[in-house]
């Protein structure tokens, strides 16, 4: 039996797509063109290229047209990919370390050893960590504006973590989730292994489009919000007062809970008041020590409200049983003597140093970030193609990220992002200049 006409089309310019006949970047024709040349109707042009994208060889932007892919790259273009090969400079991925910081874990395993009771960090732990531990946390939230018990503290395995037993406890399969039109990839992954839906919010030059989220709880049945208001990831805004008060506002008044990304928020200094102070009924405070000491150290933190904590507990037995015993309490004893204060505040000054080369680079070009931020934005230009960027600079042994995996909603921006933290300073400052050079090229 004979294919259909569209299907022999589909199969024709898969063909050509695979061959490298039509190599990637190349501009289509419009679906009207399309139907023109091959007589057939503008909706089954429409559904040629809706079959192409499907299959992950083209990709539709509005206003600019549809493009062939490059099928070489990585799902999710290396942002989903937990290493990279031999020689490559990593612009994906944040590990900031300083050069003090192998020693200081030396000399923290030594005290850790010469310490009282070693066999308890042999055993089972409470699931939300010892009660002098909670405490401790408890203390270093206190220092950043956050007044929390340590009954309503708990450590888990790192940030993500805590977003992952937040979910599962709070949660439903189904349930509606309005996020940043551009995100945190980790929780695009936690949402679709729980089978959540994410409802993006518009993005403005300073923070989410609260208005739009007013206007959107009043269509659909939204449970609740993912926010990170201090130190966007990836945009580096940093919501005011003003704006954290609104945020709460629609939340009360449609009855959300409030999920608080603060990863990065340890960068942004006399940030505004957490959303876990100012709705403290509602909102689930999430952080780490990745970012701020090491991405090793696998400790993280979860604040509640008393009334959730019995369940975030449930979540983490069902998933880890416990944090690390020896991984907390090494975590705890640097919360304790300030060790995390002093590398928090290192790591500021490395930031903004990373920053700063980062702007003076690619001066001109309009960079989005914070000037404290271990990654920077850049919005490209109409002829810069995103995916001929990345595989361009790949084989020059850099890996830099596009906006895929950052985006929620169905149009992704023309935009790359670079993790500025991982590489040492010199390597940095060359593979910078390589993806400028990389942007130079591809514009004229």
């Amino acid at each position: 039996m004979p294919q259909p006409r569209y299907k022999q089309l589909v199969d024709t310019l898969a063909a050509d797509i695979r061959s490298g006949r039509l190599p990637p970047g190349t501009r289509l024709p419009t679906h009207r063109q399309l139907a023109a040349k091959q007589r057939i109707a503008l909706v089954t042009a429409t559904r040629v290229y809706a079959e192409l994208e499907a299959m992950g060889l083209v990709s539709g932007e509005p206003g600019r047209g549809t493009f062939v892919r490059d099928t070489s790259l990585p799902p999710g273009l290396g942002i989903d990919q937990p290493s990279l090969g031999a020689g490559m400079v990593d612009l994906n991925f944040n590990n900031p370390a300083l050069a003090e910081q192998s020693a200081m874990l030396r000399d923290a395993l030594r005290q850790l050893a010469a310490s009282g009771d070693l066999e308890a960090l042999l055993r089972y732990q409470p699931h939300g960590g010892r009660p002098h531990e909670r405490a401790i946390v408890a203390r270093h939230l206190a220092s950043r504006g956050l007044a929390v018990s340590g009954e309503q503290t708990l450590l888990v395995s790192g940030a993500q973590h805590g977003l992952t037993v937040t979910a599962m406890a709070l949660l439903r399969a189904g349930d509606v989730i309005a996020c940043d039109a551009l995100t945190y990839p980790g929780f695009k992954v936690l949402a679709e292994a729980l089978q959540l839906e994410l409802l993006p919010i518009p993005a403005t030059a300073h923070g989410p489009d609260l208005a739009a989220l007013a206007q959107l709880c009043t269509h659909r049945r939204v449970r609740a919000v993912y926010s990170m208001p201090t130190l966007h990831n990836p945009l580096g805004w940093v919501l005011s007062a003003a704006q954290r008060q609104q945020l709460v506002s629609i939340a009360r008044r449609h009855e959300l809970l409030l999920i608080e990304d603060a990863a990065y928020a340890f960068l942004a200094e006399q940030a505004p008041t957490p959303l876990a102070a100012l709705a403290p009924e509602r909102t689930v405070y999430v952080s780490g020590l990745s970012k701020s000491v090491a991405t090793g150290l696998r400790v993280g933190f979860v604040t509640a409200p008393l009334p959730w904590v019995a369940a975030i507990e449930r979540a983490i037995r069902a998933s880890t049983w416990n944090t690390p015993a020896v991984m907390t309490a090494l975590a705890c004893g640097w919360l304790d003597d300030g060790t995390v204060t002093r590398l928090e505040a290192a790591k500021r000054q490395d930031a903004t140093s990373r920053q700063a080369l980062a702007r003076r680079i690619f001066a001109g070009l309009p960079c989005v970030g914070h000037p404290a931020s271990y990654f920077l934005w850049l919005p490209l230009a109409e002829e810069v193609r995103a995916e001929q960027l990345v595989a361009r600079l790949a084989a020059q042994q850099v890996a830099i990220a596009t906006a895929e995996p950052f985006a929620t909603s169905a149009q992704v921006p023309h935009a790359i992002r670079l993790a500025l933290g991982s590489a040492p300073p010199d390597v940095l400052q060359q593979a910078l200049q390589q993806v400028r050079q990389a942007i130079d090229y591809c514009t004229y």
